[in-house]
């Protein structure tokens, strides 16, 4: 009876809300053919496959290629550069749009607030290509930054992105450019969300701006910090590639090659070993995931805001 009774009031629903049900239909199809559909290729991960054979054609060989990519001689660097580069993002670039939400949060004047919105929304809009164009040139030998640094005593006889020990700085440096301001819209709605009531009773209590920042602001905004963070563990073990590869060269393998570039590499664009590329990427989303549930896990225990 309640299965019943639910079905039905789905399609009084649907009836009733057609027009929204049909612009629904798209996004749905596309998740559907493009995301979820390509997922049975993710069986190649355990079988020897041949392009000839087809997928189901191929050479069942279970676990072989994770065994490999475990005792290969890239898994700890790779594991360790993308262990460490994330945690670098987790560390300097989750806190910037907040920091930039909070200060805009303060400013009174409105011209000045919007320029600033748009001046450091800009950078989003770059493509990754022009942003790392801008890098290569402005790291260069002669180039702007390090022309700048070698006046406090830093060297100017190569690019800086020669050296491996700079590449993460330069990766985490550039992401936080590219992306406080962007990040920072999410920050700037949910502040916009606070009552003003609270902040007139914090006032009333004689409390200034710090105090209302501490006790009003950042508390009145913890949870939507607290979803993004649980988001961003989900993809923690995931590194956009595409600037990675523009950026990295065979002297900074050392620091900069992480899951996604060596997936790339050996399975696209070196000896196109299909399967064990996609057992190293299905061991990183099963990495992911596990780290989603934890930190979904944690979150509801300790402050009763979670995804589910």
């Amino acid at each position: 009876m309640m299965r019943e009774s639910i079905g039905s009031s789905l399609r009084k629903d649907m009836i009733r809300n057609k027009a929204i049900y049909l612009m629904l239909f798209p996004v749905i199809a596309f998740y559907v053919i493009f995301e979820y559909g390509p997922m049975y290729g993710a069986v190649i991960a355990f079988k020897d496959f041949n392009v000839g054979r087809g997928i189901w054609g191929s050479e069942w060989v279970g676990v072989s290629h994770f065994n490999d990519f475990f005792s290969s001689i890239y898994f700890w660097r790779v594991m360790k550069n993308t262990f460490v580069i994330n945690f670098y993002l987790l560390i300097f670039a989750f806190p910037a749009p907040i920091l930039l939400a909070l200060l805009l949060n303060e400013v009174t004047s409105n011209p000045f607030k919007r320029t600033v919105q748009s001046i450091t929304y800009l950078p989003h809009f770059i493509s990754v290509v022009v942003v790392v164009g801008m890098i290569v040139q402005f790291t260069e030998r002669n180039g702007f930054i390090t022309q700048l640094l070698s006046h406090f005593g830093g060297s100017s006889q190569a690019s800086l992105l020669a050296f491996p020990e700079n590449f993460r700085a330069i990766f985490v440096a550039s992401e936080i450019w590219q992306q406080i301001g962007w990040g920072s819209i999410v920050y700037l709605a949910a502040l916009s969300g606070i009552s003003t009531e609270q902040y007139e009773a914090a006032t009333i209590d004689g409390a200034g701006r710090w105090k209302k920042a501490l006790h009003v602001t950042i508390p009145g905004i913890m949870p939507i910090i607290v979803i993004m963070f649980i988001l961003n563990m989900g993809k923690f073990m995931t590194i956009g590639f595409e600037k990675i590869v523009l950026m990295y060269n065979p002297n900074t393998y050392e620091t900069a090659d992480v899951i996604n570039t060596y997936v790339y590499r050996v399975g696209l664009s070196g000896s196109f070993e299909f399967s064990y590329a996609t057992a190293v990427g299905l061991f990183q989303s099963a990495l992911n995931f596990a780290l989603l549930i934890l930190a979904n896990w944690i979150s509801r225990k300790v402050n009763e805001t979670s995804l589910w």
